[in-house]
């Protein structure tokens, strides 16, 4: 496992947990020490999985190589940030060894999220007889394997899709993200992209948005946003005529992020700056930084917020479609308590609810049931097995049939 920040975190816990499946771990990240730090955590709860730590530069393809062909592992399991999806897909070429991932590659001078460059592998990975399972957090991930599970046993014919995802938990923090804050903020500040007619429609950024009504939470201000898994779920179940994603947000997180975008903290280009030396001598030095990874250096910590944190996330798949000729509905849904997640793994809601599904992936391909050469996306794969394991992990699932999706 590449990583170890709050979803490497519940995915490692998880890990732990079932060892009938996994028989040892390797946790690697840029820092050893926070690394050792997981471990340790784990052990202190009394897990007996044999742990091993290491230290790699994701962005180093052949630090990669040497890391993978010494602990020789079945599966990499990529937590580590989405710029390194592609380094760590070469290097799991050259060792001859599956990958999983839950972020679609993006550049890292361009906030740009599609599937083009992972898709590109797809011959690579089937040649060498390896499996590539990309985007097996919860969104994309499970909002996945529940249209395919809806495909599977519910429609004959899926018409629309919503992606809903809306967290209701408070922090209890001014300002900070769920997860890392420079992935985060560009993802929200990106224009719009939604699926109609055969078309991609794009809209400024948050430009739509409306009241969606959340199961034990009530209403919330949802707002339209470009989500990778839409891109292959449309190419998958062409049937679809219209596919978009909606997340809720506060007024005063927006109100915050508003003030980053106006005073420049959002982006993502090289500015130079001059800075004293640390050594006291009074001299400074031209240095070129990146606003928005400053600024994640002075937010919150997404690993520290689970402690205060309460409520809980209810993330899920509005369907309409048809059955036997006749229209139909149906939402699948999973709530997660932000303070039961913590005192399980020390994160809160939002990063269990990504690294769960991680695990889950994993334990697919480990059991040889997510297992064919090539590069998939999660539904692409037999949606049955991960949706039990998915209620016996501690993200169990409800259903409403041909209830009111408040969506047209």
């Amino acid at each position: 496992m590449i990583g170890a920040g709050g979803v490497a975190t519940v995915c490692a816990f998880k890990i732990a947990q079932n060892t009938h499946v996994f028989s040892q771990l390797m946790i690697a990240s840029h820092h050893k020490a926070k690394c050792d730090k997981l471990a340790d955590s784990i052990r202190q709860r009394g897990y007996k999985l044999p742990i091993e730590t290491a230290q790699v530069d994701a962005d180093d393809v052949e630090q990669l190589k040497q890391l993978i062909s010494s602990y020789k592992p079945e599966l990499v399991i990529n937590l580590a940030l989405p710029y390194q999806d592609l380094t760590i897909m070469d290097a799991c070429l050259a060792c001859g060894v599956s990958y999983l991932d839950t972020a679609n590659y993006e550049p890292k001078d361009e906030a740009h999220f599609e599937y083009s460059w992972q898709w590109a592998y797809k011959d690579k990975f089937e040649k060498a007889g390896l499996t590539a399972i990309l985007g097996c957090g919860f969104d994309p991930g499970v909002s996945g394997v529940f249209t395919a599970y809806a495909a599977k046993h519910v429609f004959d014919e899926i018409q629309q899709l919503d992606i809903v995802d809306c967290n209701a938990g408070n922090h209890h923090k001014a300002f900070a993200t769920n997860f890392n804050p420079e992935i985060n903020i560009r993802e929200i500040t990106q224009k719009g992209l939604y699926y109609e007619d055969g078309k991609w429609i794009e809209t400024e950024p948050l430009e739509i948005h409306k009241p969606l009504t959340y199961p034990n939470i009530g209403a919330r201000e949802s707002y339209l946003m470009h989500h990778e898994e839409l891109e292959s779920l449309v190419k998958n179940y062409p049937t679809i005529r219209k596919a978009r994603f909606w997340m809720t947000f506060g007024k005063q997180y927006l109100t915050y992020l508003d003030c980053i975008q106006n005073l420049g903290m959002s982006r993502i280009d090289e500015v130079t700056y001059e800075a004293p030396l640390a050594d006291g001598s009074g001299k400074t030095v031209k240095v070129k930084i990146v606003p928005l990874q400053f600024l994640k250096a002075v937010l919150p910590n997404p690993q520290d917020l689970g402690a205060n944190y309460d409520g809980e996330t209810s993330i899920g798949c509005r369907i309409r479609g048809l059955k036997d000729g006749k229209e139909h509905t149906y939402y699948i849904y999973n709530n997660c308590k932000h303070q039961e997640a913590y005192k399980e793994t020390g994160m809160q809601g939002v990063s269990y609810t990504t690294g769960v599904p991680a695990m889950i992936g994993a334990m697919m391909f480990l059991e040889g049931k997510w297992r064919k050469p090539g590069v998939w996306n999660v539904e692409d794969f037999d949606p049955d097995p991960f949706m039990e394991q998915l209620n016996k992990q501690g993200l169990p699932w409800h259903e409403v049939f041909d209830g009111d999706l408040e969506l047209s």
